[in-house]
């Protein structure tokens, strides 16, 4: 492959002495463009030559409003670069309601789909953007409002709405609004320069500190995308083919897309661990003046002055290039004066002759107007990036205007690599606008960044990836799109990319969450994740669930110290609190997976250890915000509960639950087995084995206990009703625990006993205990006699917290089951599931967790962004009509008599008129008015609309401070019965 050849003396990246303070990194980026979806879908199309503009039929053209007389001149030109599905909007992520989402032009609404997906690229959440951020938005001319406008079906009223949605005015300024960016928000227009124009404004925002972080966006999408009629002399090509430099060049094509970028100081950036797609060292602006042979000219002198203003402040040569993405049009003028002017300053700037590769994008996609200096400097960055020079696509000649004798410039049909010799590879961007405004930019490549090899081992650590959207199809397409991506992007650590999705994403309503060591793992994962709910406004209650006695396992602390933040600390806080002989026993048992279990079953060590797992699990819990509002124990988790809520303090705690375990180890021993039975065959089951009814844990599930010999008989039973023998030594809640009970009692006598501050579950009645209620002594020791009425609490818990999740904060998922049988929803943190996952499931519940703690430190990653994909949506006024047919005239005679209408009620005048200025039917009388995308300027509308319906002066403040339909409709009947004549 041949390389552009570097100047002999130039030095190794980094190593030139320049002052880097002045340069910006392009952090992230995300377009949509003729023929591909997204950046990585179009750099390919790219590489192989491909062009992607649209040979339009005749039938497409006329079904989108083109007139048939202009299809059939043999001067149409059908071919335009077309922009797949321009009229979707997924307005509902924006909060914008239908109505309006339908009056914006969709240049605008595409901007701010881009803006948000380019933001995401750089590893930010768009709608928890802290830095000051400005907006630079441009936008082609907008022929959806002239086809608004033009229709003739708007009253002054609708014509100032359609003006509001599609006037440049407030293009940056809405993007600004709907992503909560601070910094400034600039329209900038200067014809088909204007997005390069807005890097350049940008770059000197963040050198001179008006913004920390800009975005960059721009559009540019004819309303309707048609083919064009070819003028002789004029700039759109004959032959339906742009092809710059060349030959048989005729002229350009129209092109639809949009793209975005986003800008930070390169030292900041640098700060932050981000990974630049490239860096801007230098740009530059300037205005031909009156150089040139008229308006519309360009100038060579003007074009020559940006190249060598933005070297200069680039503080490099021209000998440093190797490729410059020229404007290139195609046209007979434009080429020759940009060539001459390029190969001019490029020369006297110290660049040997056929140094420079010249590309040309508009060959691919057509010319798209205010947005393609933009599209430019994406196609640059991406060459500079990954050292790869697509071809030229089209060019077989060069243009014999062209002057090649000396000149730094050279043109090749074919792609190539472009390694850079050990230096940085630099190229330059120009875009030129009819008016006379001239863009230059100067891109170099980003260094690669410097870290640890990639996380990717069975045995490596345990990452959490989340994923959220604002509709069920939505997050189904994001996880399936991040499966297909993490084995292809090797080079990614995994601890970036759950960082990245942690902290540089929106927390949207549905959402998922997986764990696993692997890329092949989290793959799968994320495939076979399920439908999930959509999440409310405000966090579902939490209750904890504490299991008992028979949950215990060697090694059971791991889990949660390997994943729960804060676990670790709790856990010592409770360890410090007892003699150095059992707490060393207890951390063995809690760590060690080798640990015997026969001794972890001893009721001493067991119910103590469990009480520390179970405390320390609540306590970082609470930590990450994950606060309770009730808490269900099961038999020892009674005692978690009373320690948690209040009653006990944590050496107390420690010390009942020690004398609890010694007292009830002293007993005699017995055994328990769990049954799938009501608790009246568990008691007629239990009566004729001779056993006791310990714990009625569901409807259909219960514990009997006594004797290890009738356990052992009973579990030999076949059939439905075989039982489970559990992993205790005692007979727990039986009669055989009688010895233990005055000594447990005498124990509690001996602690202070508080009154709970969040209510629990008393196992004895199964009773929701209030909080402040006075707990006594006696209540611990009848609580390990009696029956455990675990069903009857959780009963107790749904009644009182309908929608709660519950979260089993111990070892196992025994708890959890009982809890989904009755009806809510759990989540074991110590189930099969893991730790992570669990607290990533707490996360996609809705619960006030930050995933963001949850992760390893890492950098912000280049990940699939969000998947756009909302309903089609135009502006009945901005619709293409056909003349209706001419009504036969009327027969004379009598009218015939009509119906009368029927009376229209405030309520269904209210609900006709918000369906009109909100564009949304089917409303229920709690339906918020801005929730739904109203806002003020509405809202006076609305007040205008329903005082003509009413006869009657509506307040606007009143509409205000009241805005559910509900309230809305109070108000017109109120208003009615006050007969306040407008």
């Amino acid at each position: 492959m041949t390389t552009p050849h570097p100047a002999e003396d130039q030095e190794p990246y980094g190593s030139e002495g320049r002052d880097r303070s002045l340069d910006v990194a392009v952090t992230g980026m995300a377009g949509r463009f003729p023929g591909a979806p997204d950046i990585a879908t179009w750099w390919r199309a790219l590489l192989r030559g491909e062009v992607l503009t649209t040979r339009l039929d005749r039938e497409a053209l006329l079904a989108a409003g083109e007139n048939p007389a202009v299809v059939d001149s043999p001067d149409y030109v059908p071919v335009r670069g077309l922009l797949a599905d321009a009229d979707r909007f997924d307005h509902e992520l924006f909060g914008i309601s239908p109505r309006e989402a339908a009056l914006m032009d969709p240049q605008q609404r595409l901007m701010l789909e881009t803006a948000w997906r380019a933001l995401e690229d750089a590893g930010c959440d768009p709608t928890r953007e802290e830095r000051v951020t400005g907006v630079y938005a441009s936008a082609s001319s907008s022929a959806y409002l002239r086809a608004m406008l033009t229709s003739h079906t708007l009253d002054a009223a609708g014509v100032e709405e359609a003006l509001r949605a599609n006037e440049p005015d407030y293009m940056a300024t809405r993007i600004a609004y709907r992503l909560g960016l601070t910094g400034p928000a600039l329209t900038v227009l200067t014809a088909c320069s204007s997005s390069l124009v807005a890097v350049h404004l940008a770059v000197q925002a963040l050198l001179n500190g008006e913004c920390e972080q800009a975005v960059v966006v721009a559009a540019a999408v004819d309303f309707p995308q048609l083919g064009h009629v070819h003028l002789p002399g004029g700039i759109l090509s004959a032959a339906g083919a742009c092809r710059p430099f060349d030959a048989e060049a005729d002229g350009t094509l129209a092109g639809s897309g949009v793209a975005a970028v986003v800008l930070r100081r390169y030292e900041d950036a640098v700060d932050a661990g981000c990974s630049p797609h490239g860096v801007l060292i230098g740009s530059a602006v300037n205005n031909d003046g009156r150089a040139k042979a008229g308006y519309q000219a360009p100038s060579a002198t003007g074009q020559e002055a940006v190249i060598r203003a933005a070297l200069t402040a680039a503080g490099v040569g021209a000998d440093t290039l190797g490729y410059l993405e020229a404007h290139a049009t195609g046209t007979r003028v434009g080429d020759p004066i940009e060539w001459s002017a390029a190969s001019s300053v490029l020369r006297e700037l110290g660049a040997a002759p056929g140094r420079i590769a010249v590309g040309a994008v508009k060959a691919n996609i057509g010319h798209l107007d205010a947005a393609s200096g933009l599209v430019s400097l994406i196609k640059t960055l991406l060459v500079v990036r990954d050292g790869k020079v697509p071809p030229v696509t089209g060019f077989r000649s060069l243009n014999p205007l062209l002057e090649t004798a000396g000149s730094p410039l050279r043109v090749r049909p074919d792609g190539f690599d472009w390694d850079g010799e050990g230096s940085p590879r630099r190229a330059g961007v120009s875009s030129f606008g009819i008016g006379g405004t001239n863009a230059h930019v100067v891109v170099e490549q980003a260094p690669a960044p410097a870290g640890p090899a990639p996380e990717d081992a069975p045995d490596g650590p345990e990452h959490l990836l989340v994923v959220s959207a604002a509709t069920p199809d939505a997050l189904r397409a994001s996880a399936a799109r991040l499966a297909d991506w993490l084995p292809d992007h090797p080079a990614v650590p995994l601890a970036d990319t759950a960082r990245t999705l942690a902290a540089g994403r929106a927390p949207l309503p549905y959402r998922t969450a997986v764990a696993g060591r692997t890329r092949a793992e989290l793959a799968g994962r994320l495939r076979a994740a399920g439908a999930a709910r959509a999440v409310g406004r405000t966090a579902p209650p939490v209750v904890l669930l504490l299991p008992g006695q028979g949950s215990q396992y060697p090694g059971m602390a791991v889990p949660f110290a390997d994943a729960l933040p804060g676990f670790t600390t709790a856990l010592d806080d409770c360890l410090t609190q007892l003699a150095e002989e059992p707490a060393a026993r207890v951390r063995a048992a809690l760590f060690d997976p080798g640990f015997p279990a026969a001794e972890l079953e001893r009721t001493e060590l067991a119910q103590l250890a469990l009480f520390c797992v179970e405390y320390a699990a609540a306590t970082a819990l609470g930590g990450l915000g994950v606060t309770p509002v009730a808490l269900a124990g099961h038999s020892l988790g009674e005692f978690t509960a009373a320690a948690l809520s209040g009653v006990l303090d944590l050496a107390d705690a420690l010390a009942l639950v020690t004398a609890r375990g010694r007292a009830m180890g002293a007993c005699p021993p017995g055994a328990m087995a769990s049954l799938a039975v009501g608790e009246d065959r568990a008691r007629e089951l239990a009566a004729a084995h001779g056993l006791e009814l310990a714990a009625v844990n569901t409807p259909e599930s219960c514990v009997l206990a006594g004797p290890a010999a009738a356990v052992e008989a009973l579990a030999a039973l076949d059939g439905p009703e075989r039982a489970r023998v559990l992993r205790t030594s005692h007979a727990f809640h039986t009669s055989l625990l009688d010895p233990a009970v005055p000594l447990i009692e005498e124990a509690a006598a001996g602690v202070r006993l508080g009154r709970p501050a969040v209510p629990y579950v008393a196992n004895a009645t199964g009773a929701l205990l209030p909080a402040g209620t006075a707990v006594t002594a006696r209540s611990f020791a009848e609580q390990a006699r009696g029956t455990v009425r675990f069903a009857d609490g959780l009963a107790a818990v749904a009644r009182a917290h309908p929608g709660a999740v519950c979260v089993e904060a111990g070892p196992g998922q025994a708890l959890s089951g009982m809890a989904v049988a009755a009806g809510l929803t759990a989540v074991p943190l110590g189930g099969r599931q893991g730790t992570l996952e669990a607290l990533g499931a707490l996360w996609a519940a809705g619960l006030p967790l930050d995933p963001a703690v949850l992760t390893r430190p890492g950098r912000p990653a280049h990940l699939p962004g969000y998947p756009f994909a909302g309903p089609r949506l135009l502006a009945p006024a901005a619709t293409v009509r056909t003349a209706p047919p001419t009504a036969p005239a009327p027969t004379p005679g009598p009218a015939p008599e009509a119906d009368a209408a029927p009376a229209r009620t405030p309520g269904d005048l209210v609900a006709a008129r918000w369906t009109e200025l909100l564009g949304r039917p089917g409303l229920t009388p709690d339906a918020d008015f801005f929730d739904l995308g109203g806002d003020s300027l509405l809202v006076v509308r609305l007040a205008h609309r329903l005082g003509e319906d009413l006869g009657v002066r509506v307040p606007v403040r009143s509409l205000l401070t009241g805005p559910t339909l509900a309230e809305h409709t109070a108000l017109a009947a109120s208003l009615l019965l006050a007969g306040d004549p407008r």
